[in-house]
């Protein structure tokens, strides 16, 4: 079995010589043979092993694993957790819980000894069961895929790999093994417990299913090898649309082009939302199937709000264009945005030109021809342009962010006023950037909000004298109009 093993690592490359592999050994049959055989294969090992305070023998088989490190001079970590009392504290199952507890102990371990990997002794038995608990679950190709011999990045970490070099054989083969090398292992009566989902599936359901088709278990192990290939070429075809859909990201958020996403077909706009996800919230272990649907619905017929909550503390919206998944507590940035980071009520000349924040500036000049301004402003539709009359301002206009009880009269709206802050929600201005919002003003009137609209009051009429024209750009210099 060693040679056996040692052309599967090589094969999938799971590991290399010259540094330390961390073993996940709990004293039973699967993890005793891997730390056996790899120790046999030359491999530099650091055993670890948890007492998940469960059961009475288990401080017995943690004496028994320490003395066989020693008896090996293998380096060994050992600890104890309450795992009953983290399920309780964190609303888990036991087996949620003894799993989570176990590999953030292993990792942490892999950290100390700076090792190349964690290694664990999964077998295809393991990869069968797994396997029919995401098919009776509802899962995807990634759920039916099963385990992966190599795991990076995951849900621990990033640097270090998990690898399973036991995963292509069957507990049978490994109980074998422990008795042709005469290990004894210590057995687990709690593998016997069927009120355990997994222990349900392998002590019934598996038999059960034989009765129809006694290679059951080979048919799930190859139906797992296939679709692990073909989810590898979704992998590789979401990769390619990623760098054509990802605009940024950011701590706590990822903002996508929805034109490009929408080009795609759907499965791929479901890998993408996945990615997308499991950046936000790499320790998610089950994305389910509703909540990317809702993503994919909502990138084909946003909402009115144009917001919806997601998953996990997540939420999508679509601003500037733009498609964002964040963390509710994600400090998102405002650079796409003008903003004004000075004082209030600042003198703004015409003709002139004045920076905001973020690279935006406002450019203003004089109109000469009134009848052509008039009908420029007219056929107007960009919110970036204005002219504007300048026979109520004095020629004097003026920069700043908004004040509590402002009020604006919108274009159109024929002189009635609405509250500022109300106008600016309608017209869907993300509330962390509305504070400072560049407003221009005459006096306590608005003349204009840059890039939203213009007020009522400061129109092109017959009757105008004087007029300006005011744009608002990202570039400093740009063509005259």
């Amino acid at each position: 079995m060693h040679g056996s093993v040692q052309g599967l690592i090589e094969r999938e490359k799971l590991l290399h010589p010259g540094m330390p592999i961390l073993v996940g050994v709990s004293g039973g049959p699967d993890s005793l043979a891997l730390m056996d055989i790899l120790d046999r294969l030359g491999y530099q090992l650091v055993i670890a092993h948890l007492n998940h305070g469960l059961r009475s023998e288990a401080e017995v088989e943690a004496r028994e694993v320490h003395r066989m490190a020693q008896a090996r001079s293998i380096p060994i970590a050992l600890d104890k957790i309450d795992v009953g009392e983290y399920a309780e504290k964190h609303s888990l199952s036991i087996e949620e819980a003894a799993r989570t507890v176990r590999y953030q102990f292993l990792f942490q371990q892999a950290k100390r000894y700076q090792a190349q990997a964690v290694a664990v002794g999964h077998t295809a038995d393991d990869q069968v069961e797994t396997v029919i608990m995401h098919l009776l679950r509802g899962s995807g190709l990634a759920g039916l895929r099963g385990m992966q011999f190599r795991t990076l990045p995951n849900n621990w970490s990033y640097e270090i790999p998990l690898v399973r070099p036991l995963l292509a054989f069957w507990r049978d083969e490994v109980l074998a093994y422990c008795q042709q090398q005469q290990l004894k292992p210590q057995f687990d009566r709690t593998n016997l417990d069927v009120t355990y989902f997994r222990n349900r599936l392998r002590h019934e359901m598996i038999p059960y299913l034989e009765k129809y088709n006694p290679a059951i278990k080979e048919i799930f192990w190859r139906m797992s090898l296939v679709l692990g290939g073909d989810h590898q070429v979704l992998e590789g075809v979401v990769e390619d649309v990623w760098r054509d859909c990802i605009v940024t990201q950011g701590d706590g958020f990822v903002t996508l082009d929805p034109s490009a996403l929408k080009d795609q077909f759907v499965g791929v706009q479901r890998g993408i939302f996945r990615k997308a996800i499991s950046i936000l919230r790499p320790g998610l272990r089950n994305i389910d199937f509703n909540s990317i649907e809702r993503a994919v619905d909502f990138l084909d017929c946003p909402t009115q709000t144009r917001q919806i909550d997601l998953i996990a503390g997540l939420y999508l919206f679509i601003e500037n264009g733009r498609l964002i998944l964040a963390d509710w507590q994600a400090d998102l940035p405002c650079e796409e945005w003008p903003q004004i980071y000075v004082g209030e009520d600042i003198p703004l000349e015409v003709p002139g030109k004045f920076k905001l924040g973020n690279g935006w500036f406002i450019r203003t000049e004089m109109v000469s021809d009134l009848d052509e301004a008039r009908k420029q402003a007219i056929k107007n539709i960009d919110s970036f342009k204005a002219w504007i009359s300048m026979d109520h301002t004095q020629m004097f206009l003026k920069l700043r962010s908004r004040k509590p009880g402002d009020r604006f009269q919108p274009l159109g709206m024929e002189g009635h006023s609405v509250k500022l802050s109300e106008y600016m929600i309608n017209q869907k201005i993300p509330r962390r950037v509305r504070e400072r919002w560049p407003l221009i003003v005459s006096g306590n009137d608005i003349v204009w909000i840059p890039g939203i609209a213009l007020s009522h009051q400061f129109r092109l009429a017959e009757s105008t004298r004087q007029a300006a024209f005011i744009k608002l750009h990202k570039k400093a210099n740009i063509p005259r109009r």
